[in-house]
């Protein structure tokens, strides 16, 4: 009996690829058994940071009023409550106005949640006794990002002129963390094959292959807080605070495990 062409093709392509998934399979055996446990390693760990200026400000300001103050026992105007948070909310608006007619875009304006918190208040009487009477508050957050930090003293001059009741600092930030956080872990990663290289280069041997990489830590960073330093302007007599704020730097630790394996 006689095999066709086709047949004898096809024969011949299945025992190629047989061959060659054999070569491959042995050539494989063959690399990894040139890294066994007896093979020499180096093992390095690396430590770096970045210091990164940082190019984003939110400024952070609280508006309340106050429901008139009476006595523990006594009722609450049923109005008091609603014309305060009126008033509140007519201030509230006037002041995204003046934020905005100093450039500042609405939506880099947060208004935050509308809060109503009783509260007692402690008086003193003129025989020297103290009586607890009571008021409502009704006080909302507003936070002001900045992708220009030389303005924030101009803001926050304009928050103070708008009459906030409570100015509560300034976070500085970066608008490309994942930019900053790379440099930081290159950097690490620089710093252990400098080390690795460095140590092979003094014991008289070479790096191979890299054969394991963790993180000891990973980057991160937390935006930087500034409290606020104002004082009154007595050259003017216009007693507006006068505002310096330095940012400084944001520091980005990084940190790594390196493992080369060591030619013998």
């Amino acid at each position: 009996m006689t095999i066709s062409t086709a047949l004898k093709r096809h024969l011949q392509h299945l025992l190629l690829g047989t061959s060659l998934a054999f070569f491959a399979f042995a050539y494989s055996a063959q690399a990894n058994e040139t890294i066994t446990d007896e093979t020499p390693r180096l093992r390095v760990t690396a430590d770096a940071y970045v210091d990164v200026a940082p190019d984003k400000a939110t400024l952070s300001a609280r508006l309340w009023e106050d429901t008139p103050i009476i006595n523990q026992l006594e009722e609450e105007n049923p109005t008091a409550l609603s014309d305060a948070r009126q008033q509140l909310e007519k201030r509230a608006g006037e002041l995204i106005r003046t934020l905005e007619e100093h450039g500042v875009a609405r939506d880099a304006i947060t208004a935050g949640s509308l809060n109503i918190t009783p509260q007692q208040v402690h008086n003193a009487r003129d025989n020297g006794e103290r009586e607890t009477l009571k008021r409502t508050r009704v006080e909302r957050p507003v936070t002001v990002e900045l992708k220009n930090i030389d303005r924030v003293s101009e803001i926050l001059d304009a928050l103070v002129a708008a009459g906030v009741n409570r100015l509560e600092g300034v976070e500085f930030d970066l608008q490309n963390r994942d930019a900053a956080t790379d440099e930081a872990l290159v950097k690490a990663l620089e710093k252990a094959r400098h080390k690795a290289n460095l140590m092979a280069k003094t014991l008289d041997t070479q790096l191979s292959s890299v054969m394991r990489i963790e993180e000891t830590q990973s980057p991160s960073f937390q935006p930087r807080m500034m409290a606020m330093s104002a004082e009154r302007s007595d050259a003017t007599g216009a007693g507006a605070p006068q505002s310096e704020y330095r940012p400084g730097t944001i520091r980005i630790d990084a940190g790594v495990n390196v493992e080369w394996s060591l030619k013998e």
